[in-house]
């Protein structure tokens, strides 16, 4: 009877174990996600994301909608921000210039964190092969959810992935996930919004 019931605290601790290893942390704001306050307001308050993603309960659900919806990683969609007295490309965005339309992609980049993905998930995100934009917006929530030392791990077996995405919205030269990491590994701006900052001796030795 003993040795039955220690076998059974074995497999308890090795579950335990295999549940710890799945589960991932989040870095930064749990409440944002890091995500510029502009964008998550937008977020919060589209209809998309109130009604159509809310009806979505499960992390496959939710990969058939971006396989379906998601045609750009923008944070905005094309021509929808009003930019009139305003500076710079983006204008002026650093995150805090006048809202537009946010896109579907970040809708869903969100919706993903409302899930809190395992390891597991993220890794079936990443690598998966129906499309693209599934694997560029696994990409984009671990740049905006990892510890920034953890992102090295993370990306370092697709810098010359050599599929091709199209990140802009309303089109544009194609890149290749190996190039989309490796602008995410390196430079904090992104389409007119920024990624969460790397500490300096992390930076240094990505």
């Amino acid at each position: 009877m003993q040795s039955g019931t220690a076998s059974y605290e074995e497999e308890d601790e090795e579950k335990n174990a295999m549940k710890k290893s799945n589960g991932l942390p989040i870095w930064g704001n749990e409440k944002t996600m890091n995500l510029n306050s502009l964008i998550l307001t937008n977020i919060q308050s589209s209809q998309y994301f109130k009604v159509n993603l809310y009806q979505l309960k499960t992390y496959h659900e939710v990969i058939d909608e971006i396989y379906y919806n998601v045609n750009h990683l923008e944070p905005w969609e094309k021509g929808s921000r009003k930019t009139s007295g305003q500076t710079g490309m983006c204008g002026g965005v650093r995150g805090v210039g006048a809202g537009g339309i946010v896109s579907t992609a970040f809708c869903i980049l969100y919706k993903l964190y409302t899930l809190r993905l395992s390891r597991k998930q993220v890794n079936g995100l990443i690598n998966h092969g129906d499309s693209p934009y599934i694997r560029g917006l696994g990409f984009m929530y671990i740049r905006y959810t990892q510890p920034p030392a953890d992102l090295w791990d993370w990306f370092e077996g697709y810098l010359d992935d050599d599929e091709e995405i199209e990140v802009r919205a309303g089109g544009g030269p194609a890149q290749t996930i190996g190039q989309v990491v490796r602008h995410m590994l390196t430079k904090l701006d992104w389409y007119c919004t920024l990624f969460p900052r790397i500490p300096v001796p992390i930076q240094k030795n990505l």
